[in-house]
């Protein structure tokens, strides 16, 4: 299917898969994931990538709620970083090997450092994508941190 579900499976991570019909005229990936699974705006997260210390290709990833928008002090404070902002999409879309709307923490052609916002931590799961827009996946919280090797953090607002 996607790099992400062969992930999962293969290393048999307990999931479930969730599709929808994605709309091209949304204007927000995540919240229409949100909206069409019927699921809580702070249990679906948004993978977003990050460039640290204003050097365009070395990234990071931040995996935060839909309903919130990602404090870039606090990711910087949480990476050890000056600062950070928003990756170019065309970079991300090349490192990840995802396109934007479709971009899954899990099976990126690069392993980056990865934050997640540890709001995760309240449930006992949480939906991400899976690859591809109207494709998600339900995992928990420390299953995604364990295969991303990735550090639960404060970074959204």
């Amino acid at each position: 299917m996607t790099p992400a579900i062969d992930l999962v499976k293969k290393k048999r991570i307990e999931h479930k898969i969730h599709q929808y019909q994605h709309d091209s005229k949304s204007n927000s990936y995540g919240l229409e994931a949100a909206e069409l699974l019927e699921q809580d705006s702070h249990q679906v997260f948004k993978t977003l990538l990050i460039s640290l210390n204003g050097e365009a290709k070395n990234l990071a990833v931040a995996i935060i709620p839909v309903a919130n928008k990602l404090d870039l002090k606090s990711a910087a404070k949480a990476l050890k970083v000056k600062k950070v902002e928003m990756a170019d999409s065309g970079v991300a879309e090349k490192i990840t090997g995802y396109i934007v709307g479709g971009i899954s923490p899990l099976g990126q052609k690069k392993s980056l450092p990865t934050l997640i916002d540890d709001t995760a931590t309240a449930f006992d799961t949480l939906f991400i994508s899976a690859g591809r827009r109207g494709l998600e996946l339900e995992l928990s919280p420390q299953d995604l941190a364990a295969l991303t090797r990735a550090t639960f953090a404060h970074i959204g607002k």
